[in-house]
């Protein structure tokens, strides 16, 4: 399931205004990478480029490589849909659909894809799917309820669950404890760990607590100032990266000095 990401000097645009320059790196499928740096300094908009989110937005385009176990995301004939199918997303905020019961909304990608099955091998998805987010027990005498009455942190897992339903190789996450008190952070932080047997995880966050504790290699990004574009400044194991990083300003950066 998991795959290896490269990026080759990825410029992303809107427009004509370069808001990330230059950027490469290589991440390791069944790890946990983390996205650090003071806001507006590209993360965000680099992690969207890895499914080919950020097209959403009129005008984003993209320069460089972005390849996926060696195949070119933005390649000729690539069609993004199938890109977002492989490489899965979960929203800073919880967004599971508010009209559709917890069954349904983890149903919803695997229908938008058209994938017709059986009503026994949708209840056995549904139930590995929630199982795999850590919220099978909690739900499963409920699952004909609207989504939208779970707690703010189930809802997040039912997001993970719905995003894990199509089977992707890749999970995706923008900050997707910033809206979490922190007994719901640690079940989503647990639950992450326990995914990355299975998948390639990338996760932007300003928390550097939860960036040493989920993530096995940690990536720096920085803005040297309002209208620049963001760069990679520093990439290694979190380790490394908290204790004895090599740039001046990855040291004050999570050490608290600045962002």
């Amino acid at each position: 399931m998991s795959k290896r990401i490269e990026v080759k000097d990825l410029n992303v645009y809107y427009s004509k205004f370069l808001a990330v320059e230059g950027v490469s790196i290589n991440i390791e499928p069944r790890s946990v990478t983390a996205f650090i740096g003071p806001s507006g300094c590209g993360k965000s908009t680099f992690l969207r480029t890895l499914n080919r989110m950020h097209e959403v937005i009129p005008g984003a385009r993209v320069e460089g490589e972005v390849l996926l176990d060696g195949e070119d995301l933005y390649g000729a004939g690539v069609d993004p849909v199938l890109v977002r199918r492989q490489v899965g997303m979960v929203f800073q905020r919880p967004n599971p659909f508010p009209t559709m019961s917890i069954r349904d909304n983890v149903l919803a990608g695997v229908r938008l894809n058209d994938r017709r099955m059986s009503k026994g091998d949708a209840d056995a998805l549904v139930e590995k799917s929630l199982t795999g987010a850590n919220l099978w027990n909690e739900v499963k005498d409920r699952l004909d309820k609207p989504g939208s009455g779970l707690s703010g942190g189930q809802q997040q897992r039912l997001c993970i669950a719905r995003a894990i339903a199509v089977s992707p190789e890749v999970l995706l996450m923008d900050e997707p404890c910033s809206a979490l008190d922190p007994i719901s952070t640690l079940a989503i932080e647990d639950l992450i760990d326990q995914l990355k047997q299975e998948y390639t995880i990338v996760i932007v966050t300003h928390n550097m607590q939860q960036a040493s504790r989920v993530s096995d290699r940690t990536a720096f990004f920085n803005i040297a100032g309002t209208g620049k574009p963001g760069k990679l400044i520093e990439y290694d194991d979190t380790s490394t990266i908290f204790s004895t990083p090599s740039v001046q300003a990855t040291e004050d950066y999570v050490s608290g000095r600045f962002g």
